[in-house]
């Protein structure tokens, strides 16, 4: 109920406004241009014969030695003269014809105003006699109307009539400024619902939010428009109440007349070619929806070509209809208003130098991440390394692909980057049922004195106690070099969870130190350079004896006693 008094009360004061501009407009034209007989139905060429600021005729001949333009501006001056001496009565007007001198003269008493020859009237298209009680008629009517709008009575009229003029721009100023922000709340409260998003072949374009506030600006525009007509309107219709500014409202209202009279004939002259546009749209916006249907079962997989994947099939759906829609525009830009000027030919030959000189690296990236689609080096959520960075693939686009590592930090790589290295997928088994699981692998440095199948028993166990490590297939350990100092074990195990790789790692290389530990194994790298008793063994204390006493040794020169200190026998030297 209340959005009903509501939109009674807009729809009340909409019609209000509507008729009191109208009521302007209607009288604007009708003071203007008040009703007067015409000469002729088309306006001839000539000189014009004006009263105050309206052309009454054209005198379009010559008579012996006066141009047209002479004789107009004399018959101008005296009908000015007759219009302005209110103590002349235009009962005197009157026709006399000269059968002698084959003229007619239009005379006010014994004044003559106009003579007209049989060249005016051959000119005309009219007999003599005609042609001059044509004139004698528009004469009559002009004067009449040039000396009312000068009387007390017609001043007075039209301060009365400003005034209603100005109580019209008040209520119609109120009534605008009022119904915007009511329009406003109401369009906050249809956000989502009446309101939808913007959409355009099925992509939207503005979502309901940005509707809304695209439709607030449009009314903005509006209101700054009627505000300004109404403005236009109301100068205008106060300029022709009164005779000394009528002619200037005469000439703002023509130049609206005119604009007005340009806009419509273009807009009518344009409606082929926006059929046509029509046809366009509808016949690229049908065959998208046909495309995108094609694709969305290839999607599910409900159709299958050879060699085409499934993941494939959005991609190349955006790719055709980029493709369609660029086609689209092709055809249609010989159609769209003012494609044919030099000026729009200009601007648009500027703007695609600007872009090709500008974007060859987005288009670099494009093509870098089409060529990445379609070789499937990896997807969205797989665990990847491209040149330094590890993380997942967050984000696939046609210019950057977003990786998140594993401190949640999103790095942006250009895809004419990612094209131009080397990516490692840990993810691609994971993915492919057919292919084995994930390798993951480290090494480990032992010395000479540990048997190297000990060794391998130690690292598979170790392997196997590790979470997401797979019993099946098997860890295996491969002898990877034998250097001077120790034997570089790599120790060799599956899993399906490469997305956890560092902490898999981290608890292997817990595992792998606890197993050693456990086994007696003294992991010699890195290597100790600290001064100590190097007979102590590396393993923690937890591990060993309660009874474990290091073994001692002795260093000493030759010649040179030997001191003990603290159960180790060293030199003098190295005492001091």
């Amino acid at each position: 109920m209340l959005f009903y008094h509501r939109l009674k009360n807009w729809l009340r004061n909409g019609l209000i406004i509507f008729l009191l501009n109208l009521v302007m407009l209607v009288a604007t034209a009708y003071l203007v241009y008040p009703q007067t007989v015409k000469p002729t139905a088309n306006e001839p060429k000539g000189a014009p014969v004006i009263l105050g600021d309206e052309t009454l005729f054209y005198i379009q001949a010559r008579i012996a030695s006066f141009s047209p333009e002479f004789r107009a501006q004399v018959v101008s001056n005296r009908i000015v003269s007759l219009a302005k001496n209110t103590e002349v009565s235009l009962n005197t007007l009157k026709i006399v014809d000269n059968e002698a001198a084959a003229t007619a003269d239009i005379r006010a008493g014994d004044e003559t105003l106009v003579t007209i020859a049989d060249v005016d009237a051959v000119a005309a298209g009219q007999s003599r006699k005609e042609l001059a009680n044509e004139y004698l008629q528009v004469i009559k009517q002009s004067i009449t109307d040039f000396r009312s709008s000068y009387s007390i009575h017609s001043l007075v009229r039209g301060v009365i009539y400003t005034l209603i003029a100005t109580i019209i721009l008040t209520i119609s100023l109120i009534s605008i400024t009022k119904s915007v922000p009511v329009i406003y709340r109401q369009l906050r409260r249809w956000r989502g619902t009446r309101i939808p998003a913007l959409r355009l072949f099925d992509t939207q374009i503005l979502s309901a939010h940005r509707v809304i506030d695209l439709i607030s600006e449009i009314i903005k525009v509006v209101r700054l428009a009627l505000l300004l007509g109404v403005f236009y309107l109301y100068i205008n219709l106060v300029l022709s109440f009164f005779p000394w500014t009528k002619g200037l409202a005469r000439i703002l209202f023509e130049y609206v007349r005119t604009a007005i009279s340009t806009l419509v004939a273009g807009l009518l002259a344009y409606f082929p070619n926006l059929f046509f546009l029509v046809i366009i749209w509808l016949f690229t916006s049908y065959f998208l929806k046909v495309i995108r249907f094609l694709f969305a079962e290839i999607e599910q997989d409900n159709i299958k070509f050879q060699g085409f994947y499934r993941e494939w099939a959005q991609p190349t759906y955006k790719l055709v209809q980029f493709l369609v829609l660029a086609f689209a525009a092709t055809v249609a830009f010989p159609y769209l208003p003012g494609s044919k000027t030099p000026a729009f030919q200009g601007i648009s030959i500027f703007l695609g130098l600007l872009i090709s000189l500008g974007s060859s690296s987005v288009i670099a990236n494009i093509f870098a991440g089409i060529m990445l689609t379609y070789t499937r080096a990896f997807s969205v959520g797989d665990r990847v390394k491209i040149t330094d960075t590890i993380g997942d693939v967050v984000e696939k686009t046609l210019f950057v692909t977003r990786i998140r590592t594993i401190k949640n930090v999103v790095i942006t790589i250009p895809n004419s980057a990612v094209l131009g290295s080397h990516v490692i997928n840990y993810s691609a088994a994971a993915s492919d049922p057919g292919a084995p699981p994930l390798i993951l692998h480290t090494t480990i440095t032992l010395g000479y004195d540990v048997p190297w199948r000990k060794v391998h028993a130690v690292l598979i166990e170790a392997a196997l106690v590790t979470d997401q490590i797979l019993e099946d297939p098997a860890p295996f350990v491969l002898q990877t070099s034998l250097d001077d100092f120790y034997i570089a074990y790599e120790l060799n195990a599956y899993t399906h969870n490469p997305g956890i790789m560092a902490k898999i790692y981290s608890e292997l290389h817990q595992n792998l130190q606890d197993k050693c530990n456990e086994a007696d194994i003294e992991i010699l790298s890195p290597h100790y350079r600290a001064v100590r008793d190097g007979n102590q063994t590396t393993i923690p204390a937890d591990y060993l004896p309660s009874d474990y006493e290091a073994p001692a040794f002795k260093v000493s020169s030759l010649n040179a006693p030997s001191t003990k200190d603290n159960g180790v026998n060293t030199s003098e030297s190295d005492q001091t």
